[in-house]
């Protein structure tokens, strides 16, 4: 077989680019191509067009497998991983690169997912609050049950990457929204049966239109997560816990 007949397609690749703390910079969109090769996701593509094209072109990666939730960026207008995006799903060959909305921008595709998420974890106590503070290093631990176990998992699966904030139209309008991101943690510790808030704990940090009552339910989050968690069912699950709070 001939070099032609086993050379793939060419990819064109617009992408954001702007620098906040480059004196004069102003936004713009970039375009580069780079030749298709089998297998090949987004955040590849990236890394050769800055090993071979631009050295200065600016994105965040860590462990390339969407585990870390790093490399979120909105491609072709959704938010999702790039490393978890293969160029063949677009046809055309035509794909355009922004960086999240919603947090501040580093540089080009980079954004400060690490703030928010720091501030959204202080702002509503993101840690377990054990029932009893004698703390006995010699006791042994308390068994939990396994239905308990799996329920609790399913929502530490969560990696922080910001795509359910970025798709969610209340986030965008209003920045003091927790998100879907905030409910699903604090989800969490209302499920576990070593927390010792009560409801009304709970009520005075989501129990308003920052929290349970201001989502719309368009689904942006359950329909973008790459992790395919279950948003709305907890969203749904703690405004119920809500409504009866305020009985």
């Amino acid at each position: 077989m001939s070099q032609e007949a086993t050379k793939g397609r060419m990819l064109t690749f617009n992408i954001f680019r702007y620098d906040p703390q480059e004196p004069g910079d102003k936004p713009k969109m970039v375009k580069y191509q780079l030749e298709e090769t089998p297998g090949m996701t987004v955040f590849i593509a990236l890394n050769r067009l800055r090993e071979e094209q631009d050295t200065s072109l600016q994105f965040d990666f860590v462990c390339r497998a969407g585990i870390c939730g790093s490399c979120a960026m909105v491609i072709n207008g959704f938010p999702t991983l790039a490393c978890r995006t293969l160029t063949s799903k677009y046809p055309k060959g035509e794909i355009m690169l922004m960086p999240l909305p919603g947090f501040e921008l580093i540089g080009d595709l980079s954004v400060n997912t690490g703030k928010f998420m720091r501030e959204l974890a202080e702002r509503l106590k993101l840690w377990l609050h054990p029932i009893s503070d004698d703390i006995d290093v010699h006791r042994l631990e308390a068994p939990m049950d396994p239905a308990e176990a799996a329920k609790l998992y399913e929502l530490e699966r969560c990696v922080e990457c910001g795509v359910c904030v970025s798709a969610c139209a209340t986030a965008q309008m209003r920045d003091t929204f927790v998100g879907a991101v905030g409910m699903m943690k604090l989800a969490r510790f209302e499920l576990d049966s070593r927390d010792g808030r009560e409801l009304e704990d709970f009520y005075h940090v989501i129990g308003n239109q920052d929290g349970v009552f201001g989502c719309m339910t368009l689904l942006g989050c359950q329909d973008n997560c790459p992790k395919d968690l279950p948003h709305m069912q907890q969203i749904a699950y703690l405004r119920r816990k809500m409504a009866v709070t305020l009985v």
